[in-house]
């Protein structure tokens, strides 16, 4: 909890130097928020149930929804942008593993109505600063602009259930089932229930039939990298008129990062997100050290409120998983202890003193640890010891006596005698 703390307040700090503010939405909202655009995959693990007054309530599974419905109940003549963050546990049914658990915490934000690509890049510019205050220097932060497949599925009128399908595939970052499922020739199926049939039965039809959209899409997968990335992906799609727009906008957004000092960034035309209602610019930030569980945070542009009935309104957002960003940190924990200060009566003559002793270290906020087990003085020390406090306060019958004390500096085993009226200013100094 002290490193989960300590990296919370470093988060709070830089979401609040670029003008957002702290909001809490409730842990269960209306089932029908998260059914209506969220995504098959986070529905199947949705925990759900019906409340005493037959309502159907579901354990929030991620916070983007919960906001973009408490814009719509409550923030809908607030001037724009709206810059909101929030810090707040969320559920989903799934196996858990290291840094995957059934509940789990999300550190995120919401920009509500600044539809420009510079809104963006300042989002973006928010999560690499707050990786290089929490010093993960490995990680990557990898973005893609989603209109440029939907410009395509557009081209090629593909509808909106195999989209979702494809988008699902891309996301996986699988180049070789992502061939199994659009080229023909590559189709099969293993289900044990098939394995007698003849070859024939044991195909299954191609996701489109179209095979230029599908090594199109193959192909986009392998389109990572810097700056030359969007002049190559210009080149094969120049003539979809449909995907020039989104990819002007993305050639905008690289600009704009440059402005807002953002270097750490890879262009990547895999990044698909797993929740349907992304429009626009997606990013997600990996660590490669982390292996299966490297993503540490996700996010984009979305228009939330408009499906869920309100106006059209574009927002970007995105969330650090907080236990991943954790696993990330583990070499970096600190290792003192939360006490500075440990007072020992050196016997029972001395134990009230050393309580007032205590109070008043406490009253000067010091942290301070004081025997309550009336262990002897050896028992003391290795308790000092394991605590790793910075001083031992060693009050001794004799010192009492001219209104002093004994402080050990347990890093160097220094010793000084000090008067009470002044442990305050010793330790602080």
């Amino acid at each position: 909890m002290k490193e989960r703390k300590k990296v919370e307040n470093i988060l709070r700090d830089t979401f609040e130097v670029y003008a957002y503010q702290e909001i809490k939405t409730p842990l269960f909202e209306d089932l029908s928020l998260f059914t209506t655009k969220s995504g098959e995959e986070i529905i199947d693990q949705l925990y759900n149930f019906k409340d005493k007054s037959k309502r159907e309530i579901a354990l929030r599974p991620e916070l983007t929804a919960p906001v973009a419905r408490l814009y719509l109940n409550e923030m809908q003549k607030t001037a724009k942008p709206i810059k909101l963050y929030y810090f707040g546990s969320c559920f989903r049914y799934e196996r858990p593993q290291k840094g995957r658990f059934r509940q789990f915490w999300q550190f995120g934000c919401e920009l509500i109505g600044a539809n420009s690509p510079e809104g963006e890049a300042e989002v973006i510019a928010m999560a690499e600063d707050s990786l290089n205050k929490l010093g993960i220097a490995t990680a990557e932060i990898h973005i893609n602009h989603l209109g440029i497949i939907r410009g395509l599925f557009k081209h090629f009128n593909i509808d909106v259930e195999t989209q979702e399908k494809i988008m699902t595939l891309i996301d996986k970052g699988d180049k070789e089932l992502l061939k199994s499922r659009l080229l023909a020739n590559n189709v099969n199926i293993n289900d044990n229930e098939n394995k007698n049939n003849n070859n024939n039965e044991n195909s299954i039809e191609p996701l489109i039939d179209d095979e230029n959209l599908a090594n199109i899409l193959i192909k986009l997968l392998d389109f990572v990298g810097k700056d030359d990335v969007l002049k190559e992906l210009e080149s094969l799609l120049g003539d979809y008129e449909e995907t020039k727009n989104s990819l002007n906008e993305f050639k905008e957004l690289i600009t704009l990062l440059e402005s807002f000092k953002v270097s750490n960034y890879t262009i990547n035309l895999g990044v698909a997100r797993g929740l349907d209602y992304y429009t626009g610019i997606v990013f997600e930030i990996y660590v490669p050290e982390l292996g299966a569980q490297k993503q540490i945070a996700g996010g984009g542009s979305y228009n939330l409120v408009e499906i869920f009935g309100g106006e059209k309104i574009e927002s970007t957002g995105f969330a650090f998983g907080f236990d991943r960003l954790m696993n990330a940190m583990e070499d970096k924990k600190d290792s003192n202890s939360v006490v500075d200060v440990f007072v020992a009566p050196m016997s029972d003559e001395t134990r009230l003193k050393s309580f007032e002793i205590g109070q008043i270290l406490r009253n000067k906020n010091i942290s301070t640890e004081i025997d309550l087990s009336r262990k002897n003085l050896k028992k003391l020390l290795n308790r000092a010891n394991k605590l790793n406090v910075k001083y031992v306060i060693l009050v001794g019958k004799d010192d009492l006596e001219e209104n002093n004390v004994m402080i050990k500096d347990m890093a160097t085993g220094n010793q000084e005698t000090v008067a009470i009226d002044k442990i305050s200013d010793n330790i602080n100094n």
